[in-house]
């Protein structure tokens, strides 16, 4: 078994860090609260720390979740930070959902100091990383993927390698852009039915197993008919990920449309005080404009 380090204990990290010591594994964990950190170390067994650094220091693998670019940065990078911890063919494996830029800056750096990284996006939610079935998406090398590998299975459903360093950022991206247009479609779909006199969960009995079929109405049809969104994937977190997108497709040249527009919806439903709701709350926006 490994020695883990985990940093970030977010609705994601704090059960993926569980389940590194269901499988065996030996965890030292950091947050930005160290009152959070404490309170997993008292229910999982595993240490904590007070900076990233510390919880690095002596890890085969050092597994990052935080929120954004300069949080990434803050937790690797200087006198404190997990690379000054860090030994040389340590493997840090980054499940934070950042720019492919960061990604290719933080790479090097590890590999200066003889370490190695993964960019490894996750997707699947709160639920899928409570329950140990997430979706992860790898860019960097195969050797450090190998050995990262059966690591994350102790949180992961799918672990896909894409290519090199950052592409599994790309990657991540693209689940995003195609999340944001299913989502607008399928809150148009259903306010429709609500419109037309329909009942949304008859309808979604017949329509969900054709070719209008997806996770998202599966498993989000029943919260949308009831105008419930105190879970799942927070708003503020997708208009994050979807400038991500933009600014990656600026560079690439990709044109994204539908995604630009959907992220102006989504400026809508933080207007309406909805930052934190669930990504399906696109709904509550059609149902405020009637």
């Amino acid at each position: 078994m490994a020695k883990c380090a985990f940093l970030g204990l977010g609705v994601m990290g704090y059960p993926m860090a569980g389940h590194l010591v269901k499988a065996g594994h030996e965890v030292a964990v950091y947050n930005r609260s160290f009152a959070k950190a404490e309170a997993w170390a008292g229910e999982h067994g595993g240490s904590a720390h007070r900076t990233p650094r510390e919880a690095a220091e002596g890890a085969d693998f050092i597994m990052i979740c935080v929120g954004n670019d300069d949080d990434l940065r803050s937790v690797c990078k200087g006198a404190d930070g997990a690379f000054s911890g860090m030994g040389s063919g340590a493997v840090v494996v980054d499940h934070t959902t950042v720019s492919a830029e960061v990604t290719e800056e933080l790479a090097a750096e590890a590999a200066a100091l003889g370490g190695q990284f993964v960019d490894a996006p996750i997707s699947g939610g709160q639920a899928g990383a409570e329950n140990g079935v997430l979706v992860i998406m790898c860019g960097g090398e195969q050797a450090a993927f190998d050995a990262a590998k059966p690591v994350m299975q102790a949180y992961g459903r799918v672990i896909k390698r894409l290519g090199d360093t950052g592409a599994g950022q790309l990657t991540k991206m693209v689940n995003q852009i195609c999340i944001a247009g299913l989502v607008q479609g399928l809150s148009e779909g259903l306010n429709f039915a609500e419109k037309a006199g329909l009942d949304i969960r008859e309808v979604v009995d017949v329509i969900q197993g054709g070719a209008a079929g997806s996770w998202q109405m599966v498993n989000r049809h029943e919260t949308m008919a009831d105008d419930h969104f105190e879970h799942g994937f927070a708003v503020d977190w997708m208009r994050k990920d979807l400038r991500i997108c933009l600014d990656e497709a600026e560079r690439n040249g990709a044109a994204l449309p539908m995604t630009a527009l959907v992220d102006q919806f989504y400026k809508d439903v933080q207007k309406l005080g909805g930052g934190r709701w669930d990504t399906s709350s696109l709904i509550k926006r059609l149902r405020a404009l009637d």
